[in-house]
């Protein structure tokens, strides 16, 4: 059953974001930033992490999730250090995916074949 919820909620977001590429004049860069922004805002509000805890990899993984992650680490992180939290907090917590990001991107960029436009 985690594998069903993981798939139904993860294909709504994606429904949802294909909605408003096909519906709204958004560019697609300012729906992705928005998705990494309603993740902070929702876990701000506390309304991310049973969404999490329903579906797990199918909330945490997109950009939302992203999102969460980071609003996640500021929480610990402003426990642990204080104000100074807020800086670190974030970068810490989603430090495994930009790092898996910039690799992934840095061999696709070798492998794909390059062309003039």
């Amino acid at each position: 059953m985690d594998y069903i919820n993981a798939f139904w909620v993860g294909g709504l977001l994606c429904v949802i974001a294909q909605i408003l590429i096909d519906k709204t004049k958004l560019t697609p860069a300012r729906i992705l930033v928005g998705y990494v922004c309603a993740g902070v805002v929702l876990s701000a509000v506390g309304l991310y992490e049973p969404i999490v805890n329903f579906a797990g990899a199918g909330a945490s993984v997109p950009l939302s999730g992203f999102g969460y992650t980071m609003t996640e680490g500021i929480k610990k992180a402003i426990e642990e250090n204080g104000i100074l939290g807020i800086l670190t907090g974030g970068l810490t917590a989603a430090s495994a995916g930009i790092a898996a990001a910039i690799v992934f991107g840095y061999i696709a960029a070798l492998v794909a074949k390059h062309r003039d436009k």
